[in-house]
């Protein structure tokens, strides 16, 4: 099997750019994956920079625009699937992967393409 190149993304820290956002958004913003760049407030632990490694990987297959649409969408319907933003941002297809995965260690070196399309099903509520 080929091994596909692991690309990681930038990562600032201690930065006031999540607290910024965390303004607008229904959640309180630490760290936040936005193209090849990851802002956080603080310092990313190996556990962190893996979650949102695996995000950054999740952009790259959508060619990031795609991500971001999708991203919204699922959070959308999720906001009416859970009536929860919080509910919502937690189901979400591509944080259940990043979460579910970012302390597996060797988990982005043996990760396969679209692996977050495996958590739909459980989204749904279908699983």
């Amino acid at each position: 099997m080929k091994q596909v190149k692991l690309w990681e993304p930038w990562y600032l820290e201690n930065s006031k750019i999540p607290e910024i956002l965390s303004t607008v958004s229904p959640i309180e913003i630490w760290a936040i994956n936005i193209g090849p760049w990851v802002w956080c407030r603080g310092e990313l632990t190996k556990t962190a920079k893996r979650h949102e490694t695996i995000h950054f990987q999740q952009q790259l297959e959508l060619m990031f625009v795609g991500n971001w649409v999708l991203y919204v969408a699922f959070w959308v319907i999720g906001l009416f699937l859970y009536r929860n933003g919080f509910k919502a941002y937690r189901e979400h297809p591509f944080e259940r992967e990043a979460y579910d995965n970012e302390r597996r260690y060797t988990y982005l070196e043996k990760r396969k393409r679209y692996a977050w399309t495996a958590y739909i099903k459980t989204w749904l509520g279908l699983e």
